[in-house]
C-alpha cells in the first residue's frame, strides 16, 4: 500500500520523531523480525541428515527470493519457479532508446523506515536509498492539489487552506476517539507486547465489520461530507484514498500505526536491485554448499518456468509441473506467488490445504492498480513562472484522471522522468483498455487544464511505459486489501507457516508474500511472511533456532493473532 505523507496528516507525524522510532512491529502479530535478523545466532539450523534437501520456492518475488536465500544458507537447495521475472512487483524499467539511467518504478516505488526487516536486505545488497518526492515532503519543491477546478500551491502544509486544516484536524481526532492511535504508537514503540494485543484484540473485535467509510462518518468529527470528500481525494497518504474507502478499516489502521506512510525512501536506480542482488549474493556464512554458491549458481544461471500444476504424492510429498513440462518432487514447498493462481493458473489437488484456507484464499480481495511514466529531457518543473515566481509544475494531487503526479530527477542537467498518473482501483479501471500512447493523450490533456502555461509533450523524449497490475496475468491485481469481515481469512493465510497442528496430509507447504501477510502492498509484509515460512521450514525438517535467538513460530503462542469466533 505504498502513500505519502500530506496535509491531512501532519500533526499525529510530529510524534513519529520522537525515540525510539516506530516499526512495523504489529499490531496483529507483534513479533521482532529486524531483532531476529542481526542476531549474531543466525536463523537457526537443520539437521546434517536434511542437508542437500530440494525444496520447491514458487514465486521469484521478494518473499520468494529472501525464503531461498536464507534456506540456501541453512544447507537445503532451493529451487526457484518464476513466471514472468525476478522481482513481481518489485519492478523496475528503463525506457527503449533512452538513456539507460532513466528509470520507472511500475510497482514498489517508495518505502517507510519502519520496513526495518526489509532495510536489513536493503543494507545486505549495498543498496543506496534517497528521500521521496511525495507531496508536502521536505524534499519536494512544491505541491499542488486541484480539487473541482480549484487549484492551490504549497511547499508546505501551511500554504493550505483553512478547510485542508480542518480535515486533518478531523482525521486525527478520528483516530485519537476510535482507535487510541496514541496509546498504540507508544505502545509500538516500546514494543509492549501485552499493551499492543490488549489495544487491539479490542478494536479488531470491534472494527472487524467496519469500512473504511463507515469509521470516518460514525466519527463526531467527519460530521461534514465536505471534509470527508475533501478527505478522500487528499487523503492522510496517496491522494484517492476514497478508493480504499469500502475496504476495512483494520487496514488503514494497521498503516498509520506502524508509520507505514511517513518519511518514504526510493531505492537508488530501482528497487528490483534489491532481489536480482539477493539472487546473485554469495553469502559469508553458508552451510552444507561450498563457499561461493549463490541461488544463481544453484540455477544454472535462470530460475525454473512458470508452474502449472501441484499435487500432493505419497509419503506426503509435493509434485510439481512446470510449463517445460518438467515433474519435480519435494518435501517441502513454498508458494510466494498471488494467491489467485492456485485458483486459475496452477492445477492444484484440493489436498493441498485444509477447506478453510482455501475459502480464505477464494475470498481474498485484491486492489487495483496502475501507472504511466514518461522520459523528459530535464526536470523542467523546476523553471520559474515570471509572473508569480513559482515552480511551473508541482508534485500534483487532482481529482481529475492523472489523480497523483510524481515528479522524478537525478539533477537539473540531467534527463528525467515524470510519473503522469498513478491511480487505483475504480480510477485504475478507467483506462485498462487504453494502450500508452493513449493514455498519455488523456493524461496530458488533464495536467494542461492544470498548468496551461506548460507544454509537457515538448520536453518528452521516449515512448511511455505503463502498467495495470489487475491486467497482469501472473498477479491480476496490485495487493491484498481486505473488506469487512475478512480479518478471519487473513488470520489463516499469515498463520499457515505454523503446521503442527494441521493434519500430516496437509503439511509440507507453506504460504508467504505480502498478500499472506497483514501488511500488504508493503515490502516489509513480502520480508516478514518469508522469515516465518524459513522457520516452517527449518521446523518442518527438525531444525531449530539457537535458544538465544528465538524465531516467530517459537514465540507464537504468547503472540498469536487475536482469533474470532467463528460460530
Amino acid at each position: 500500500m505504498t502513500s505519502v505523507p500530506t496535509a491531512v496528516h501532519d500533526e499525529q507525524h510530529a510524534e513519529a520523531q520522537a525515540t525510539p522510532p516506530i516499526t512495523m512491529f504489529g499490531p496483529d502479530f507483534p513479533y521482532a523480525y529486524d531483532d531476529f535478523l542481526a542476531h549474531p545466532a543466525g536463523l537457526g539450523s537443520i539437521p546434517a541428515t536434511a542437508h542437500g534437501t530440494e525444496i520447491a520456492v514458487i514465486g521469484g518475488g521478494l518473499s520468494g527470493i529472501i525464503a531461498a536465500y536464507e534456506l540456501m544458507k541453512m544447507g537445503l537447495k532451493p529451487v526457484v519457479y518464476e513466471a514472468d521475472q525476478i522481482g513481481g512487483r518489485l519492478r523496475t524499467v528503463g525506457f527503449p532508446g533512452c538513456d539507460e539511467s532513466l528509470t520507472a518504478e511500475m510497482g514498489a516505488m517508495r518505502f517507510p523506515p519502519s520496513s526495518t526487516a526489509f532495510q536489513h536486505y536493503i543494507d545486505l545488497a549495498g543498496l543506496e536509498t534517497r528521500p521521496f518526492p511525495n507531496p508536502l515532503a521536505p524534499e519536494t519543491p512544491s505541491t499542488v492539489v486541484d480539487l473541482k477546478g480549484e487549484t492551490h500551491y504549497a511547499t508546505s502544509v501551511d500554504d493550505l487552506p483553512e478547510v485542508y486544516h480542518q480535515v486533518m484536524h478531523a482525521w486525527n481526532a478520528c483516530l485519537e476517539d476510535g482507535a487510541d492511535f496514541s496509546d498504540m504508537q507508544r505502545a509500538m514503540r516500546e514494543r509492549d507486547i501485552p499493551r499492543i494485543r490488549e489495544i487491539w484484540s479490542r478494536l479488531v473485535e470491534k472494527l472487524d465489520n467496519q469500512t473504511f467509510y463507515g469509521f470516518l462518518c460514525d466519527s463526531p468529527a467527519f460530521k461534514s461530507f465536505r471534509h470527508r470528500e475533501i478527505f478522500g481525494q487528499v487523503g492522510f497518504g496517496t491522494g484517492g484514498w476514497d478508493t480504499d474507502f469500502p475496504n476495512s478499516i483494520l487496514e488503514i489502521l494497521r498503516v498509520v500505526y506502524t508509520g507505514a506512510d511517513d518519511d518514504h525512501r526510493g531505492i537508488v536506480g530501482g528497487s528490483q536491485q534489491l532481489p536480482l542482488r539477493l539472487w546473485e549474493r554469495e553469502p559469508e556464512k553458508i552451510v552444507h554448499h561450498p563457499y561461493g554458491t549463490s541461488l544463481k549458481s544453484l540455477h544454472g544461471g535462470e530460475p525454473r518456468p512458470a508452474v502449472t500444476r501441484l499435487h500432493r504424492t505419497a509419503g506426503h510429498r509435493i509434485t510439481v509441473t512446470d510449463a517445460s513440462g518438467d515433474i519435480r518432487t519435494y518435501a517441502a514447498a513454498i508458494f510466494t506467488a498471488q494467491s489467485w493462481m492456485l485458483l486459475s493458473k496452477i492445477a492444484c489437488d484440493d489436498s493441498l490445504f485444509p477447506i478453510d484456507h482455501w475459502t480464505a484464499i477464494e475470498r481474498t480481495h485484491y486492489m487495483e492498480s496502475s501507472k504511466l511514466f514518461v522520459a523528459v529531457d530535464r526536470p523542467f518543473w523546476l523553471d520559474k513562472d515570471e509572473e508569480t515566481g513559482r515552480d511551473v509544475m508541482s508534485m500534483t494531487l487532482t481529482d481529475r484522471m492523472t489523480r497523483g503526479t510524481y515528479l522524478l530527477d537525478d539533477g537539473p542537467d540531467r534527463p528525467a522522468t515524470v510519473c503522469l498518473s498513478y491511480t487505483w482501483c475504480d480510477d485504475s479501471l478507467k483506462w485498462l483498455p487504453l494502450s500508452a500512447n493513449e493514455r498519455m493523450e488523456v493524461m496530458l490533456k488533464s495536467l494542461g487544464e492544470i498548468y496551461p502555461k506548460v507544454d509537457i509533450r515538448k520536453h518528452i523524449i521516449g515512448n511511455p511505459v505503463t502498467v495495470s497490475w489487475e491486467n497482469e496475468p501472473y498477479f491480476m491485481g496490485a495487493f491484498k486489501a481486505n473488506l469487512p469481515g475478512h480479518y478471519r481469512y487473513q488470520r489463516r493465510l499469515f498463520t499457515h507457516f505454523m503446521q503442527d497442528a494441521l493434519p500430516e496430509d496437509k503439511r509440507g507447504i507453506f504460504l508467504a508474500g505480502d498478500d499472506i501477510s497483514w501488511t500488504a502492498g508493503w515490502a516489509e509484509g513480502a520480508v516478514q511472511t518469508a522469515l516465518n515460512v524459513v522457520w516452517g521450514v527449518m521446523h518442518h525438517f527438525g531444525g531449530e533456532t539457537d535458544a538465544s535467538n528465538p524465531g516467530p513460530g517459537d514465540v507464537y503462542d504468547e503472540i498469536a493473532p487475536v482469533a474470532l469466533d467463528e460460530d
